[in-house]
């Protein structure tokens, strides 16, 4: 339990910038004979910056990969910009991991399909990997990612080496372009136009911002795509991460403690309850 309240001390072991106000921070727990937490795509952990506060960020790294963990931090409040001054080295606070996960079990043997769009990105990045580490697990995977500009786009090298690789389909487009972009224009719901899904045998993975998710939402229910079949996260609304503030309450329902992952059939009864 005390996990759940007093930070564990981790450490920076790695920064990369990813477009002009995000970057992604690989830590390293320092107590302890583990390096991680253990984790399933989708939670979530506490990062506090000591002396400054603490806030929520999904885990974007997966199980699956490398001795440490990430989150990608966008730079928006007091918290965030502190943590984007750290450095190699420099230490932070973090409780965790936080919240459920994305059905990786549940899933098995299906078909997958996954729709970032901008920062949205980093929970499903952390399922993305997990999936492409256990590629047996799991029949065809389509994956979809739009941002506001090609600048704007995070992981870009990784989103190279998925759409270079066989054994999966992706694709990416921006709503406006630069010169140098050769790829798709177009907000991302306009990728679906180009894909065929089996709606029989797919989940549907999305994350970004609250309007882009409202409209692949209705996107894939008129696909034919049932509520259950369609997940995503509520994890904006989150602070405390152990249901005591009730700053995510919905109805009688903690995102943070009964969520950040809901299917749209779930979504629907929270919304219900308001």
């Amino acid at each position: 339990m005390d996990k759940l309240y007093i930070p564990q001390k981790a450490r920076i072991a790695g920064v990369k910038d990813e477009t002009a106000d995000v970057k992604t921070f690989e830590l390293r727990l320092v107590d302890g004979d583990r390096k991680r937490p253990d984790f399933l795509p989708g939670q979530f952990l506490e990062v506090s910056f000591f002396g400054i506060g603490e806030a929520p960020f999904c885990i974007s790294s997966s199980p699956t990969q490398q001795e440490g963990f990430d989150i990608t931090v966008r730079s928006v409040g007091s918290v965030t910009r502190a943590l984007h001054t750290l450095e190699v080295g420099d230490a932070v606070g973090v409780r965790g991991p936080l919240g459920n996960h994305f059905p990786v079990d549940e899933v098995k043997g299906q078909d997958l399909l996954i729709i970032g769009g901008g920062i949205g990105l980093p929970p499903l990045r952390s399922l993305i990997h997990y999936v492409l580490d256990n590629r047996q697990d799991y029949e065809e995977v389509t994956i979809l990612y739009g941002a506001r500009t090609p600048g704007d786009r995070v992981y870009k090298q990784e989103l190279d080496d998925w759409e270079a690789r066989g054994d999966i389909h992706f694709m990416n487009t921006v709503d406006a372009a630069d010169r140098a972009w050769k790829g798709r224009m177009g907000v991302v719901t306009t990728l679906l136009k180009e894909i065929t899904v089996d709606t029989n045998r797919t989940t549907a993975f999305t994350c970004g911002p609250p309007i882009m998710i409202r409209f692949v939402i209705q996107e894939l229910l008129s696909m034919g795509f049932s509520p259950q079949q369609i997940v995503t996260t509520l994890e904006r609304t989150m602070k405390c991460g152990v249901g005591k503030c009730g700053h995510c309450a919905v109805g009688h329902q903690y995102i943070c403690v009964h969520g950040p992952v809901f299917n749209f059939a779930q979504i629907g009864r929270l919304a219900e309850r308001v």
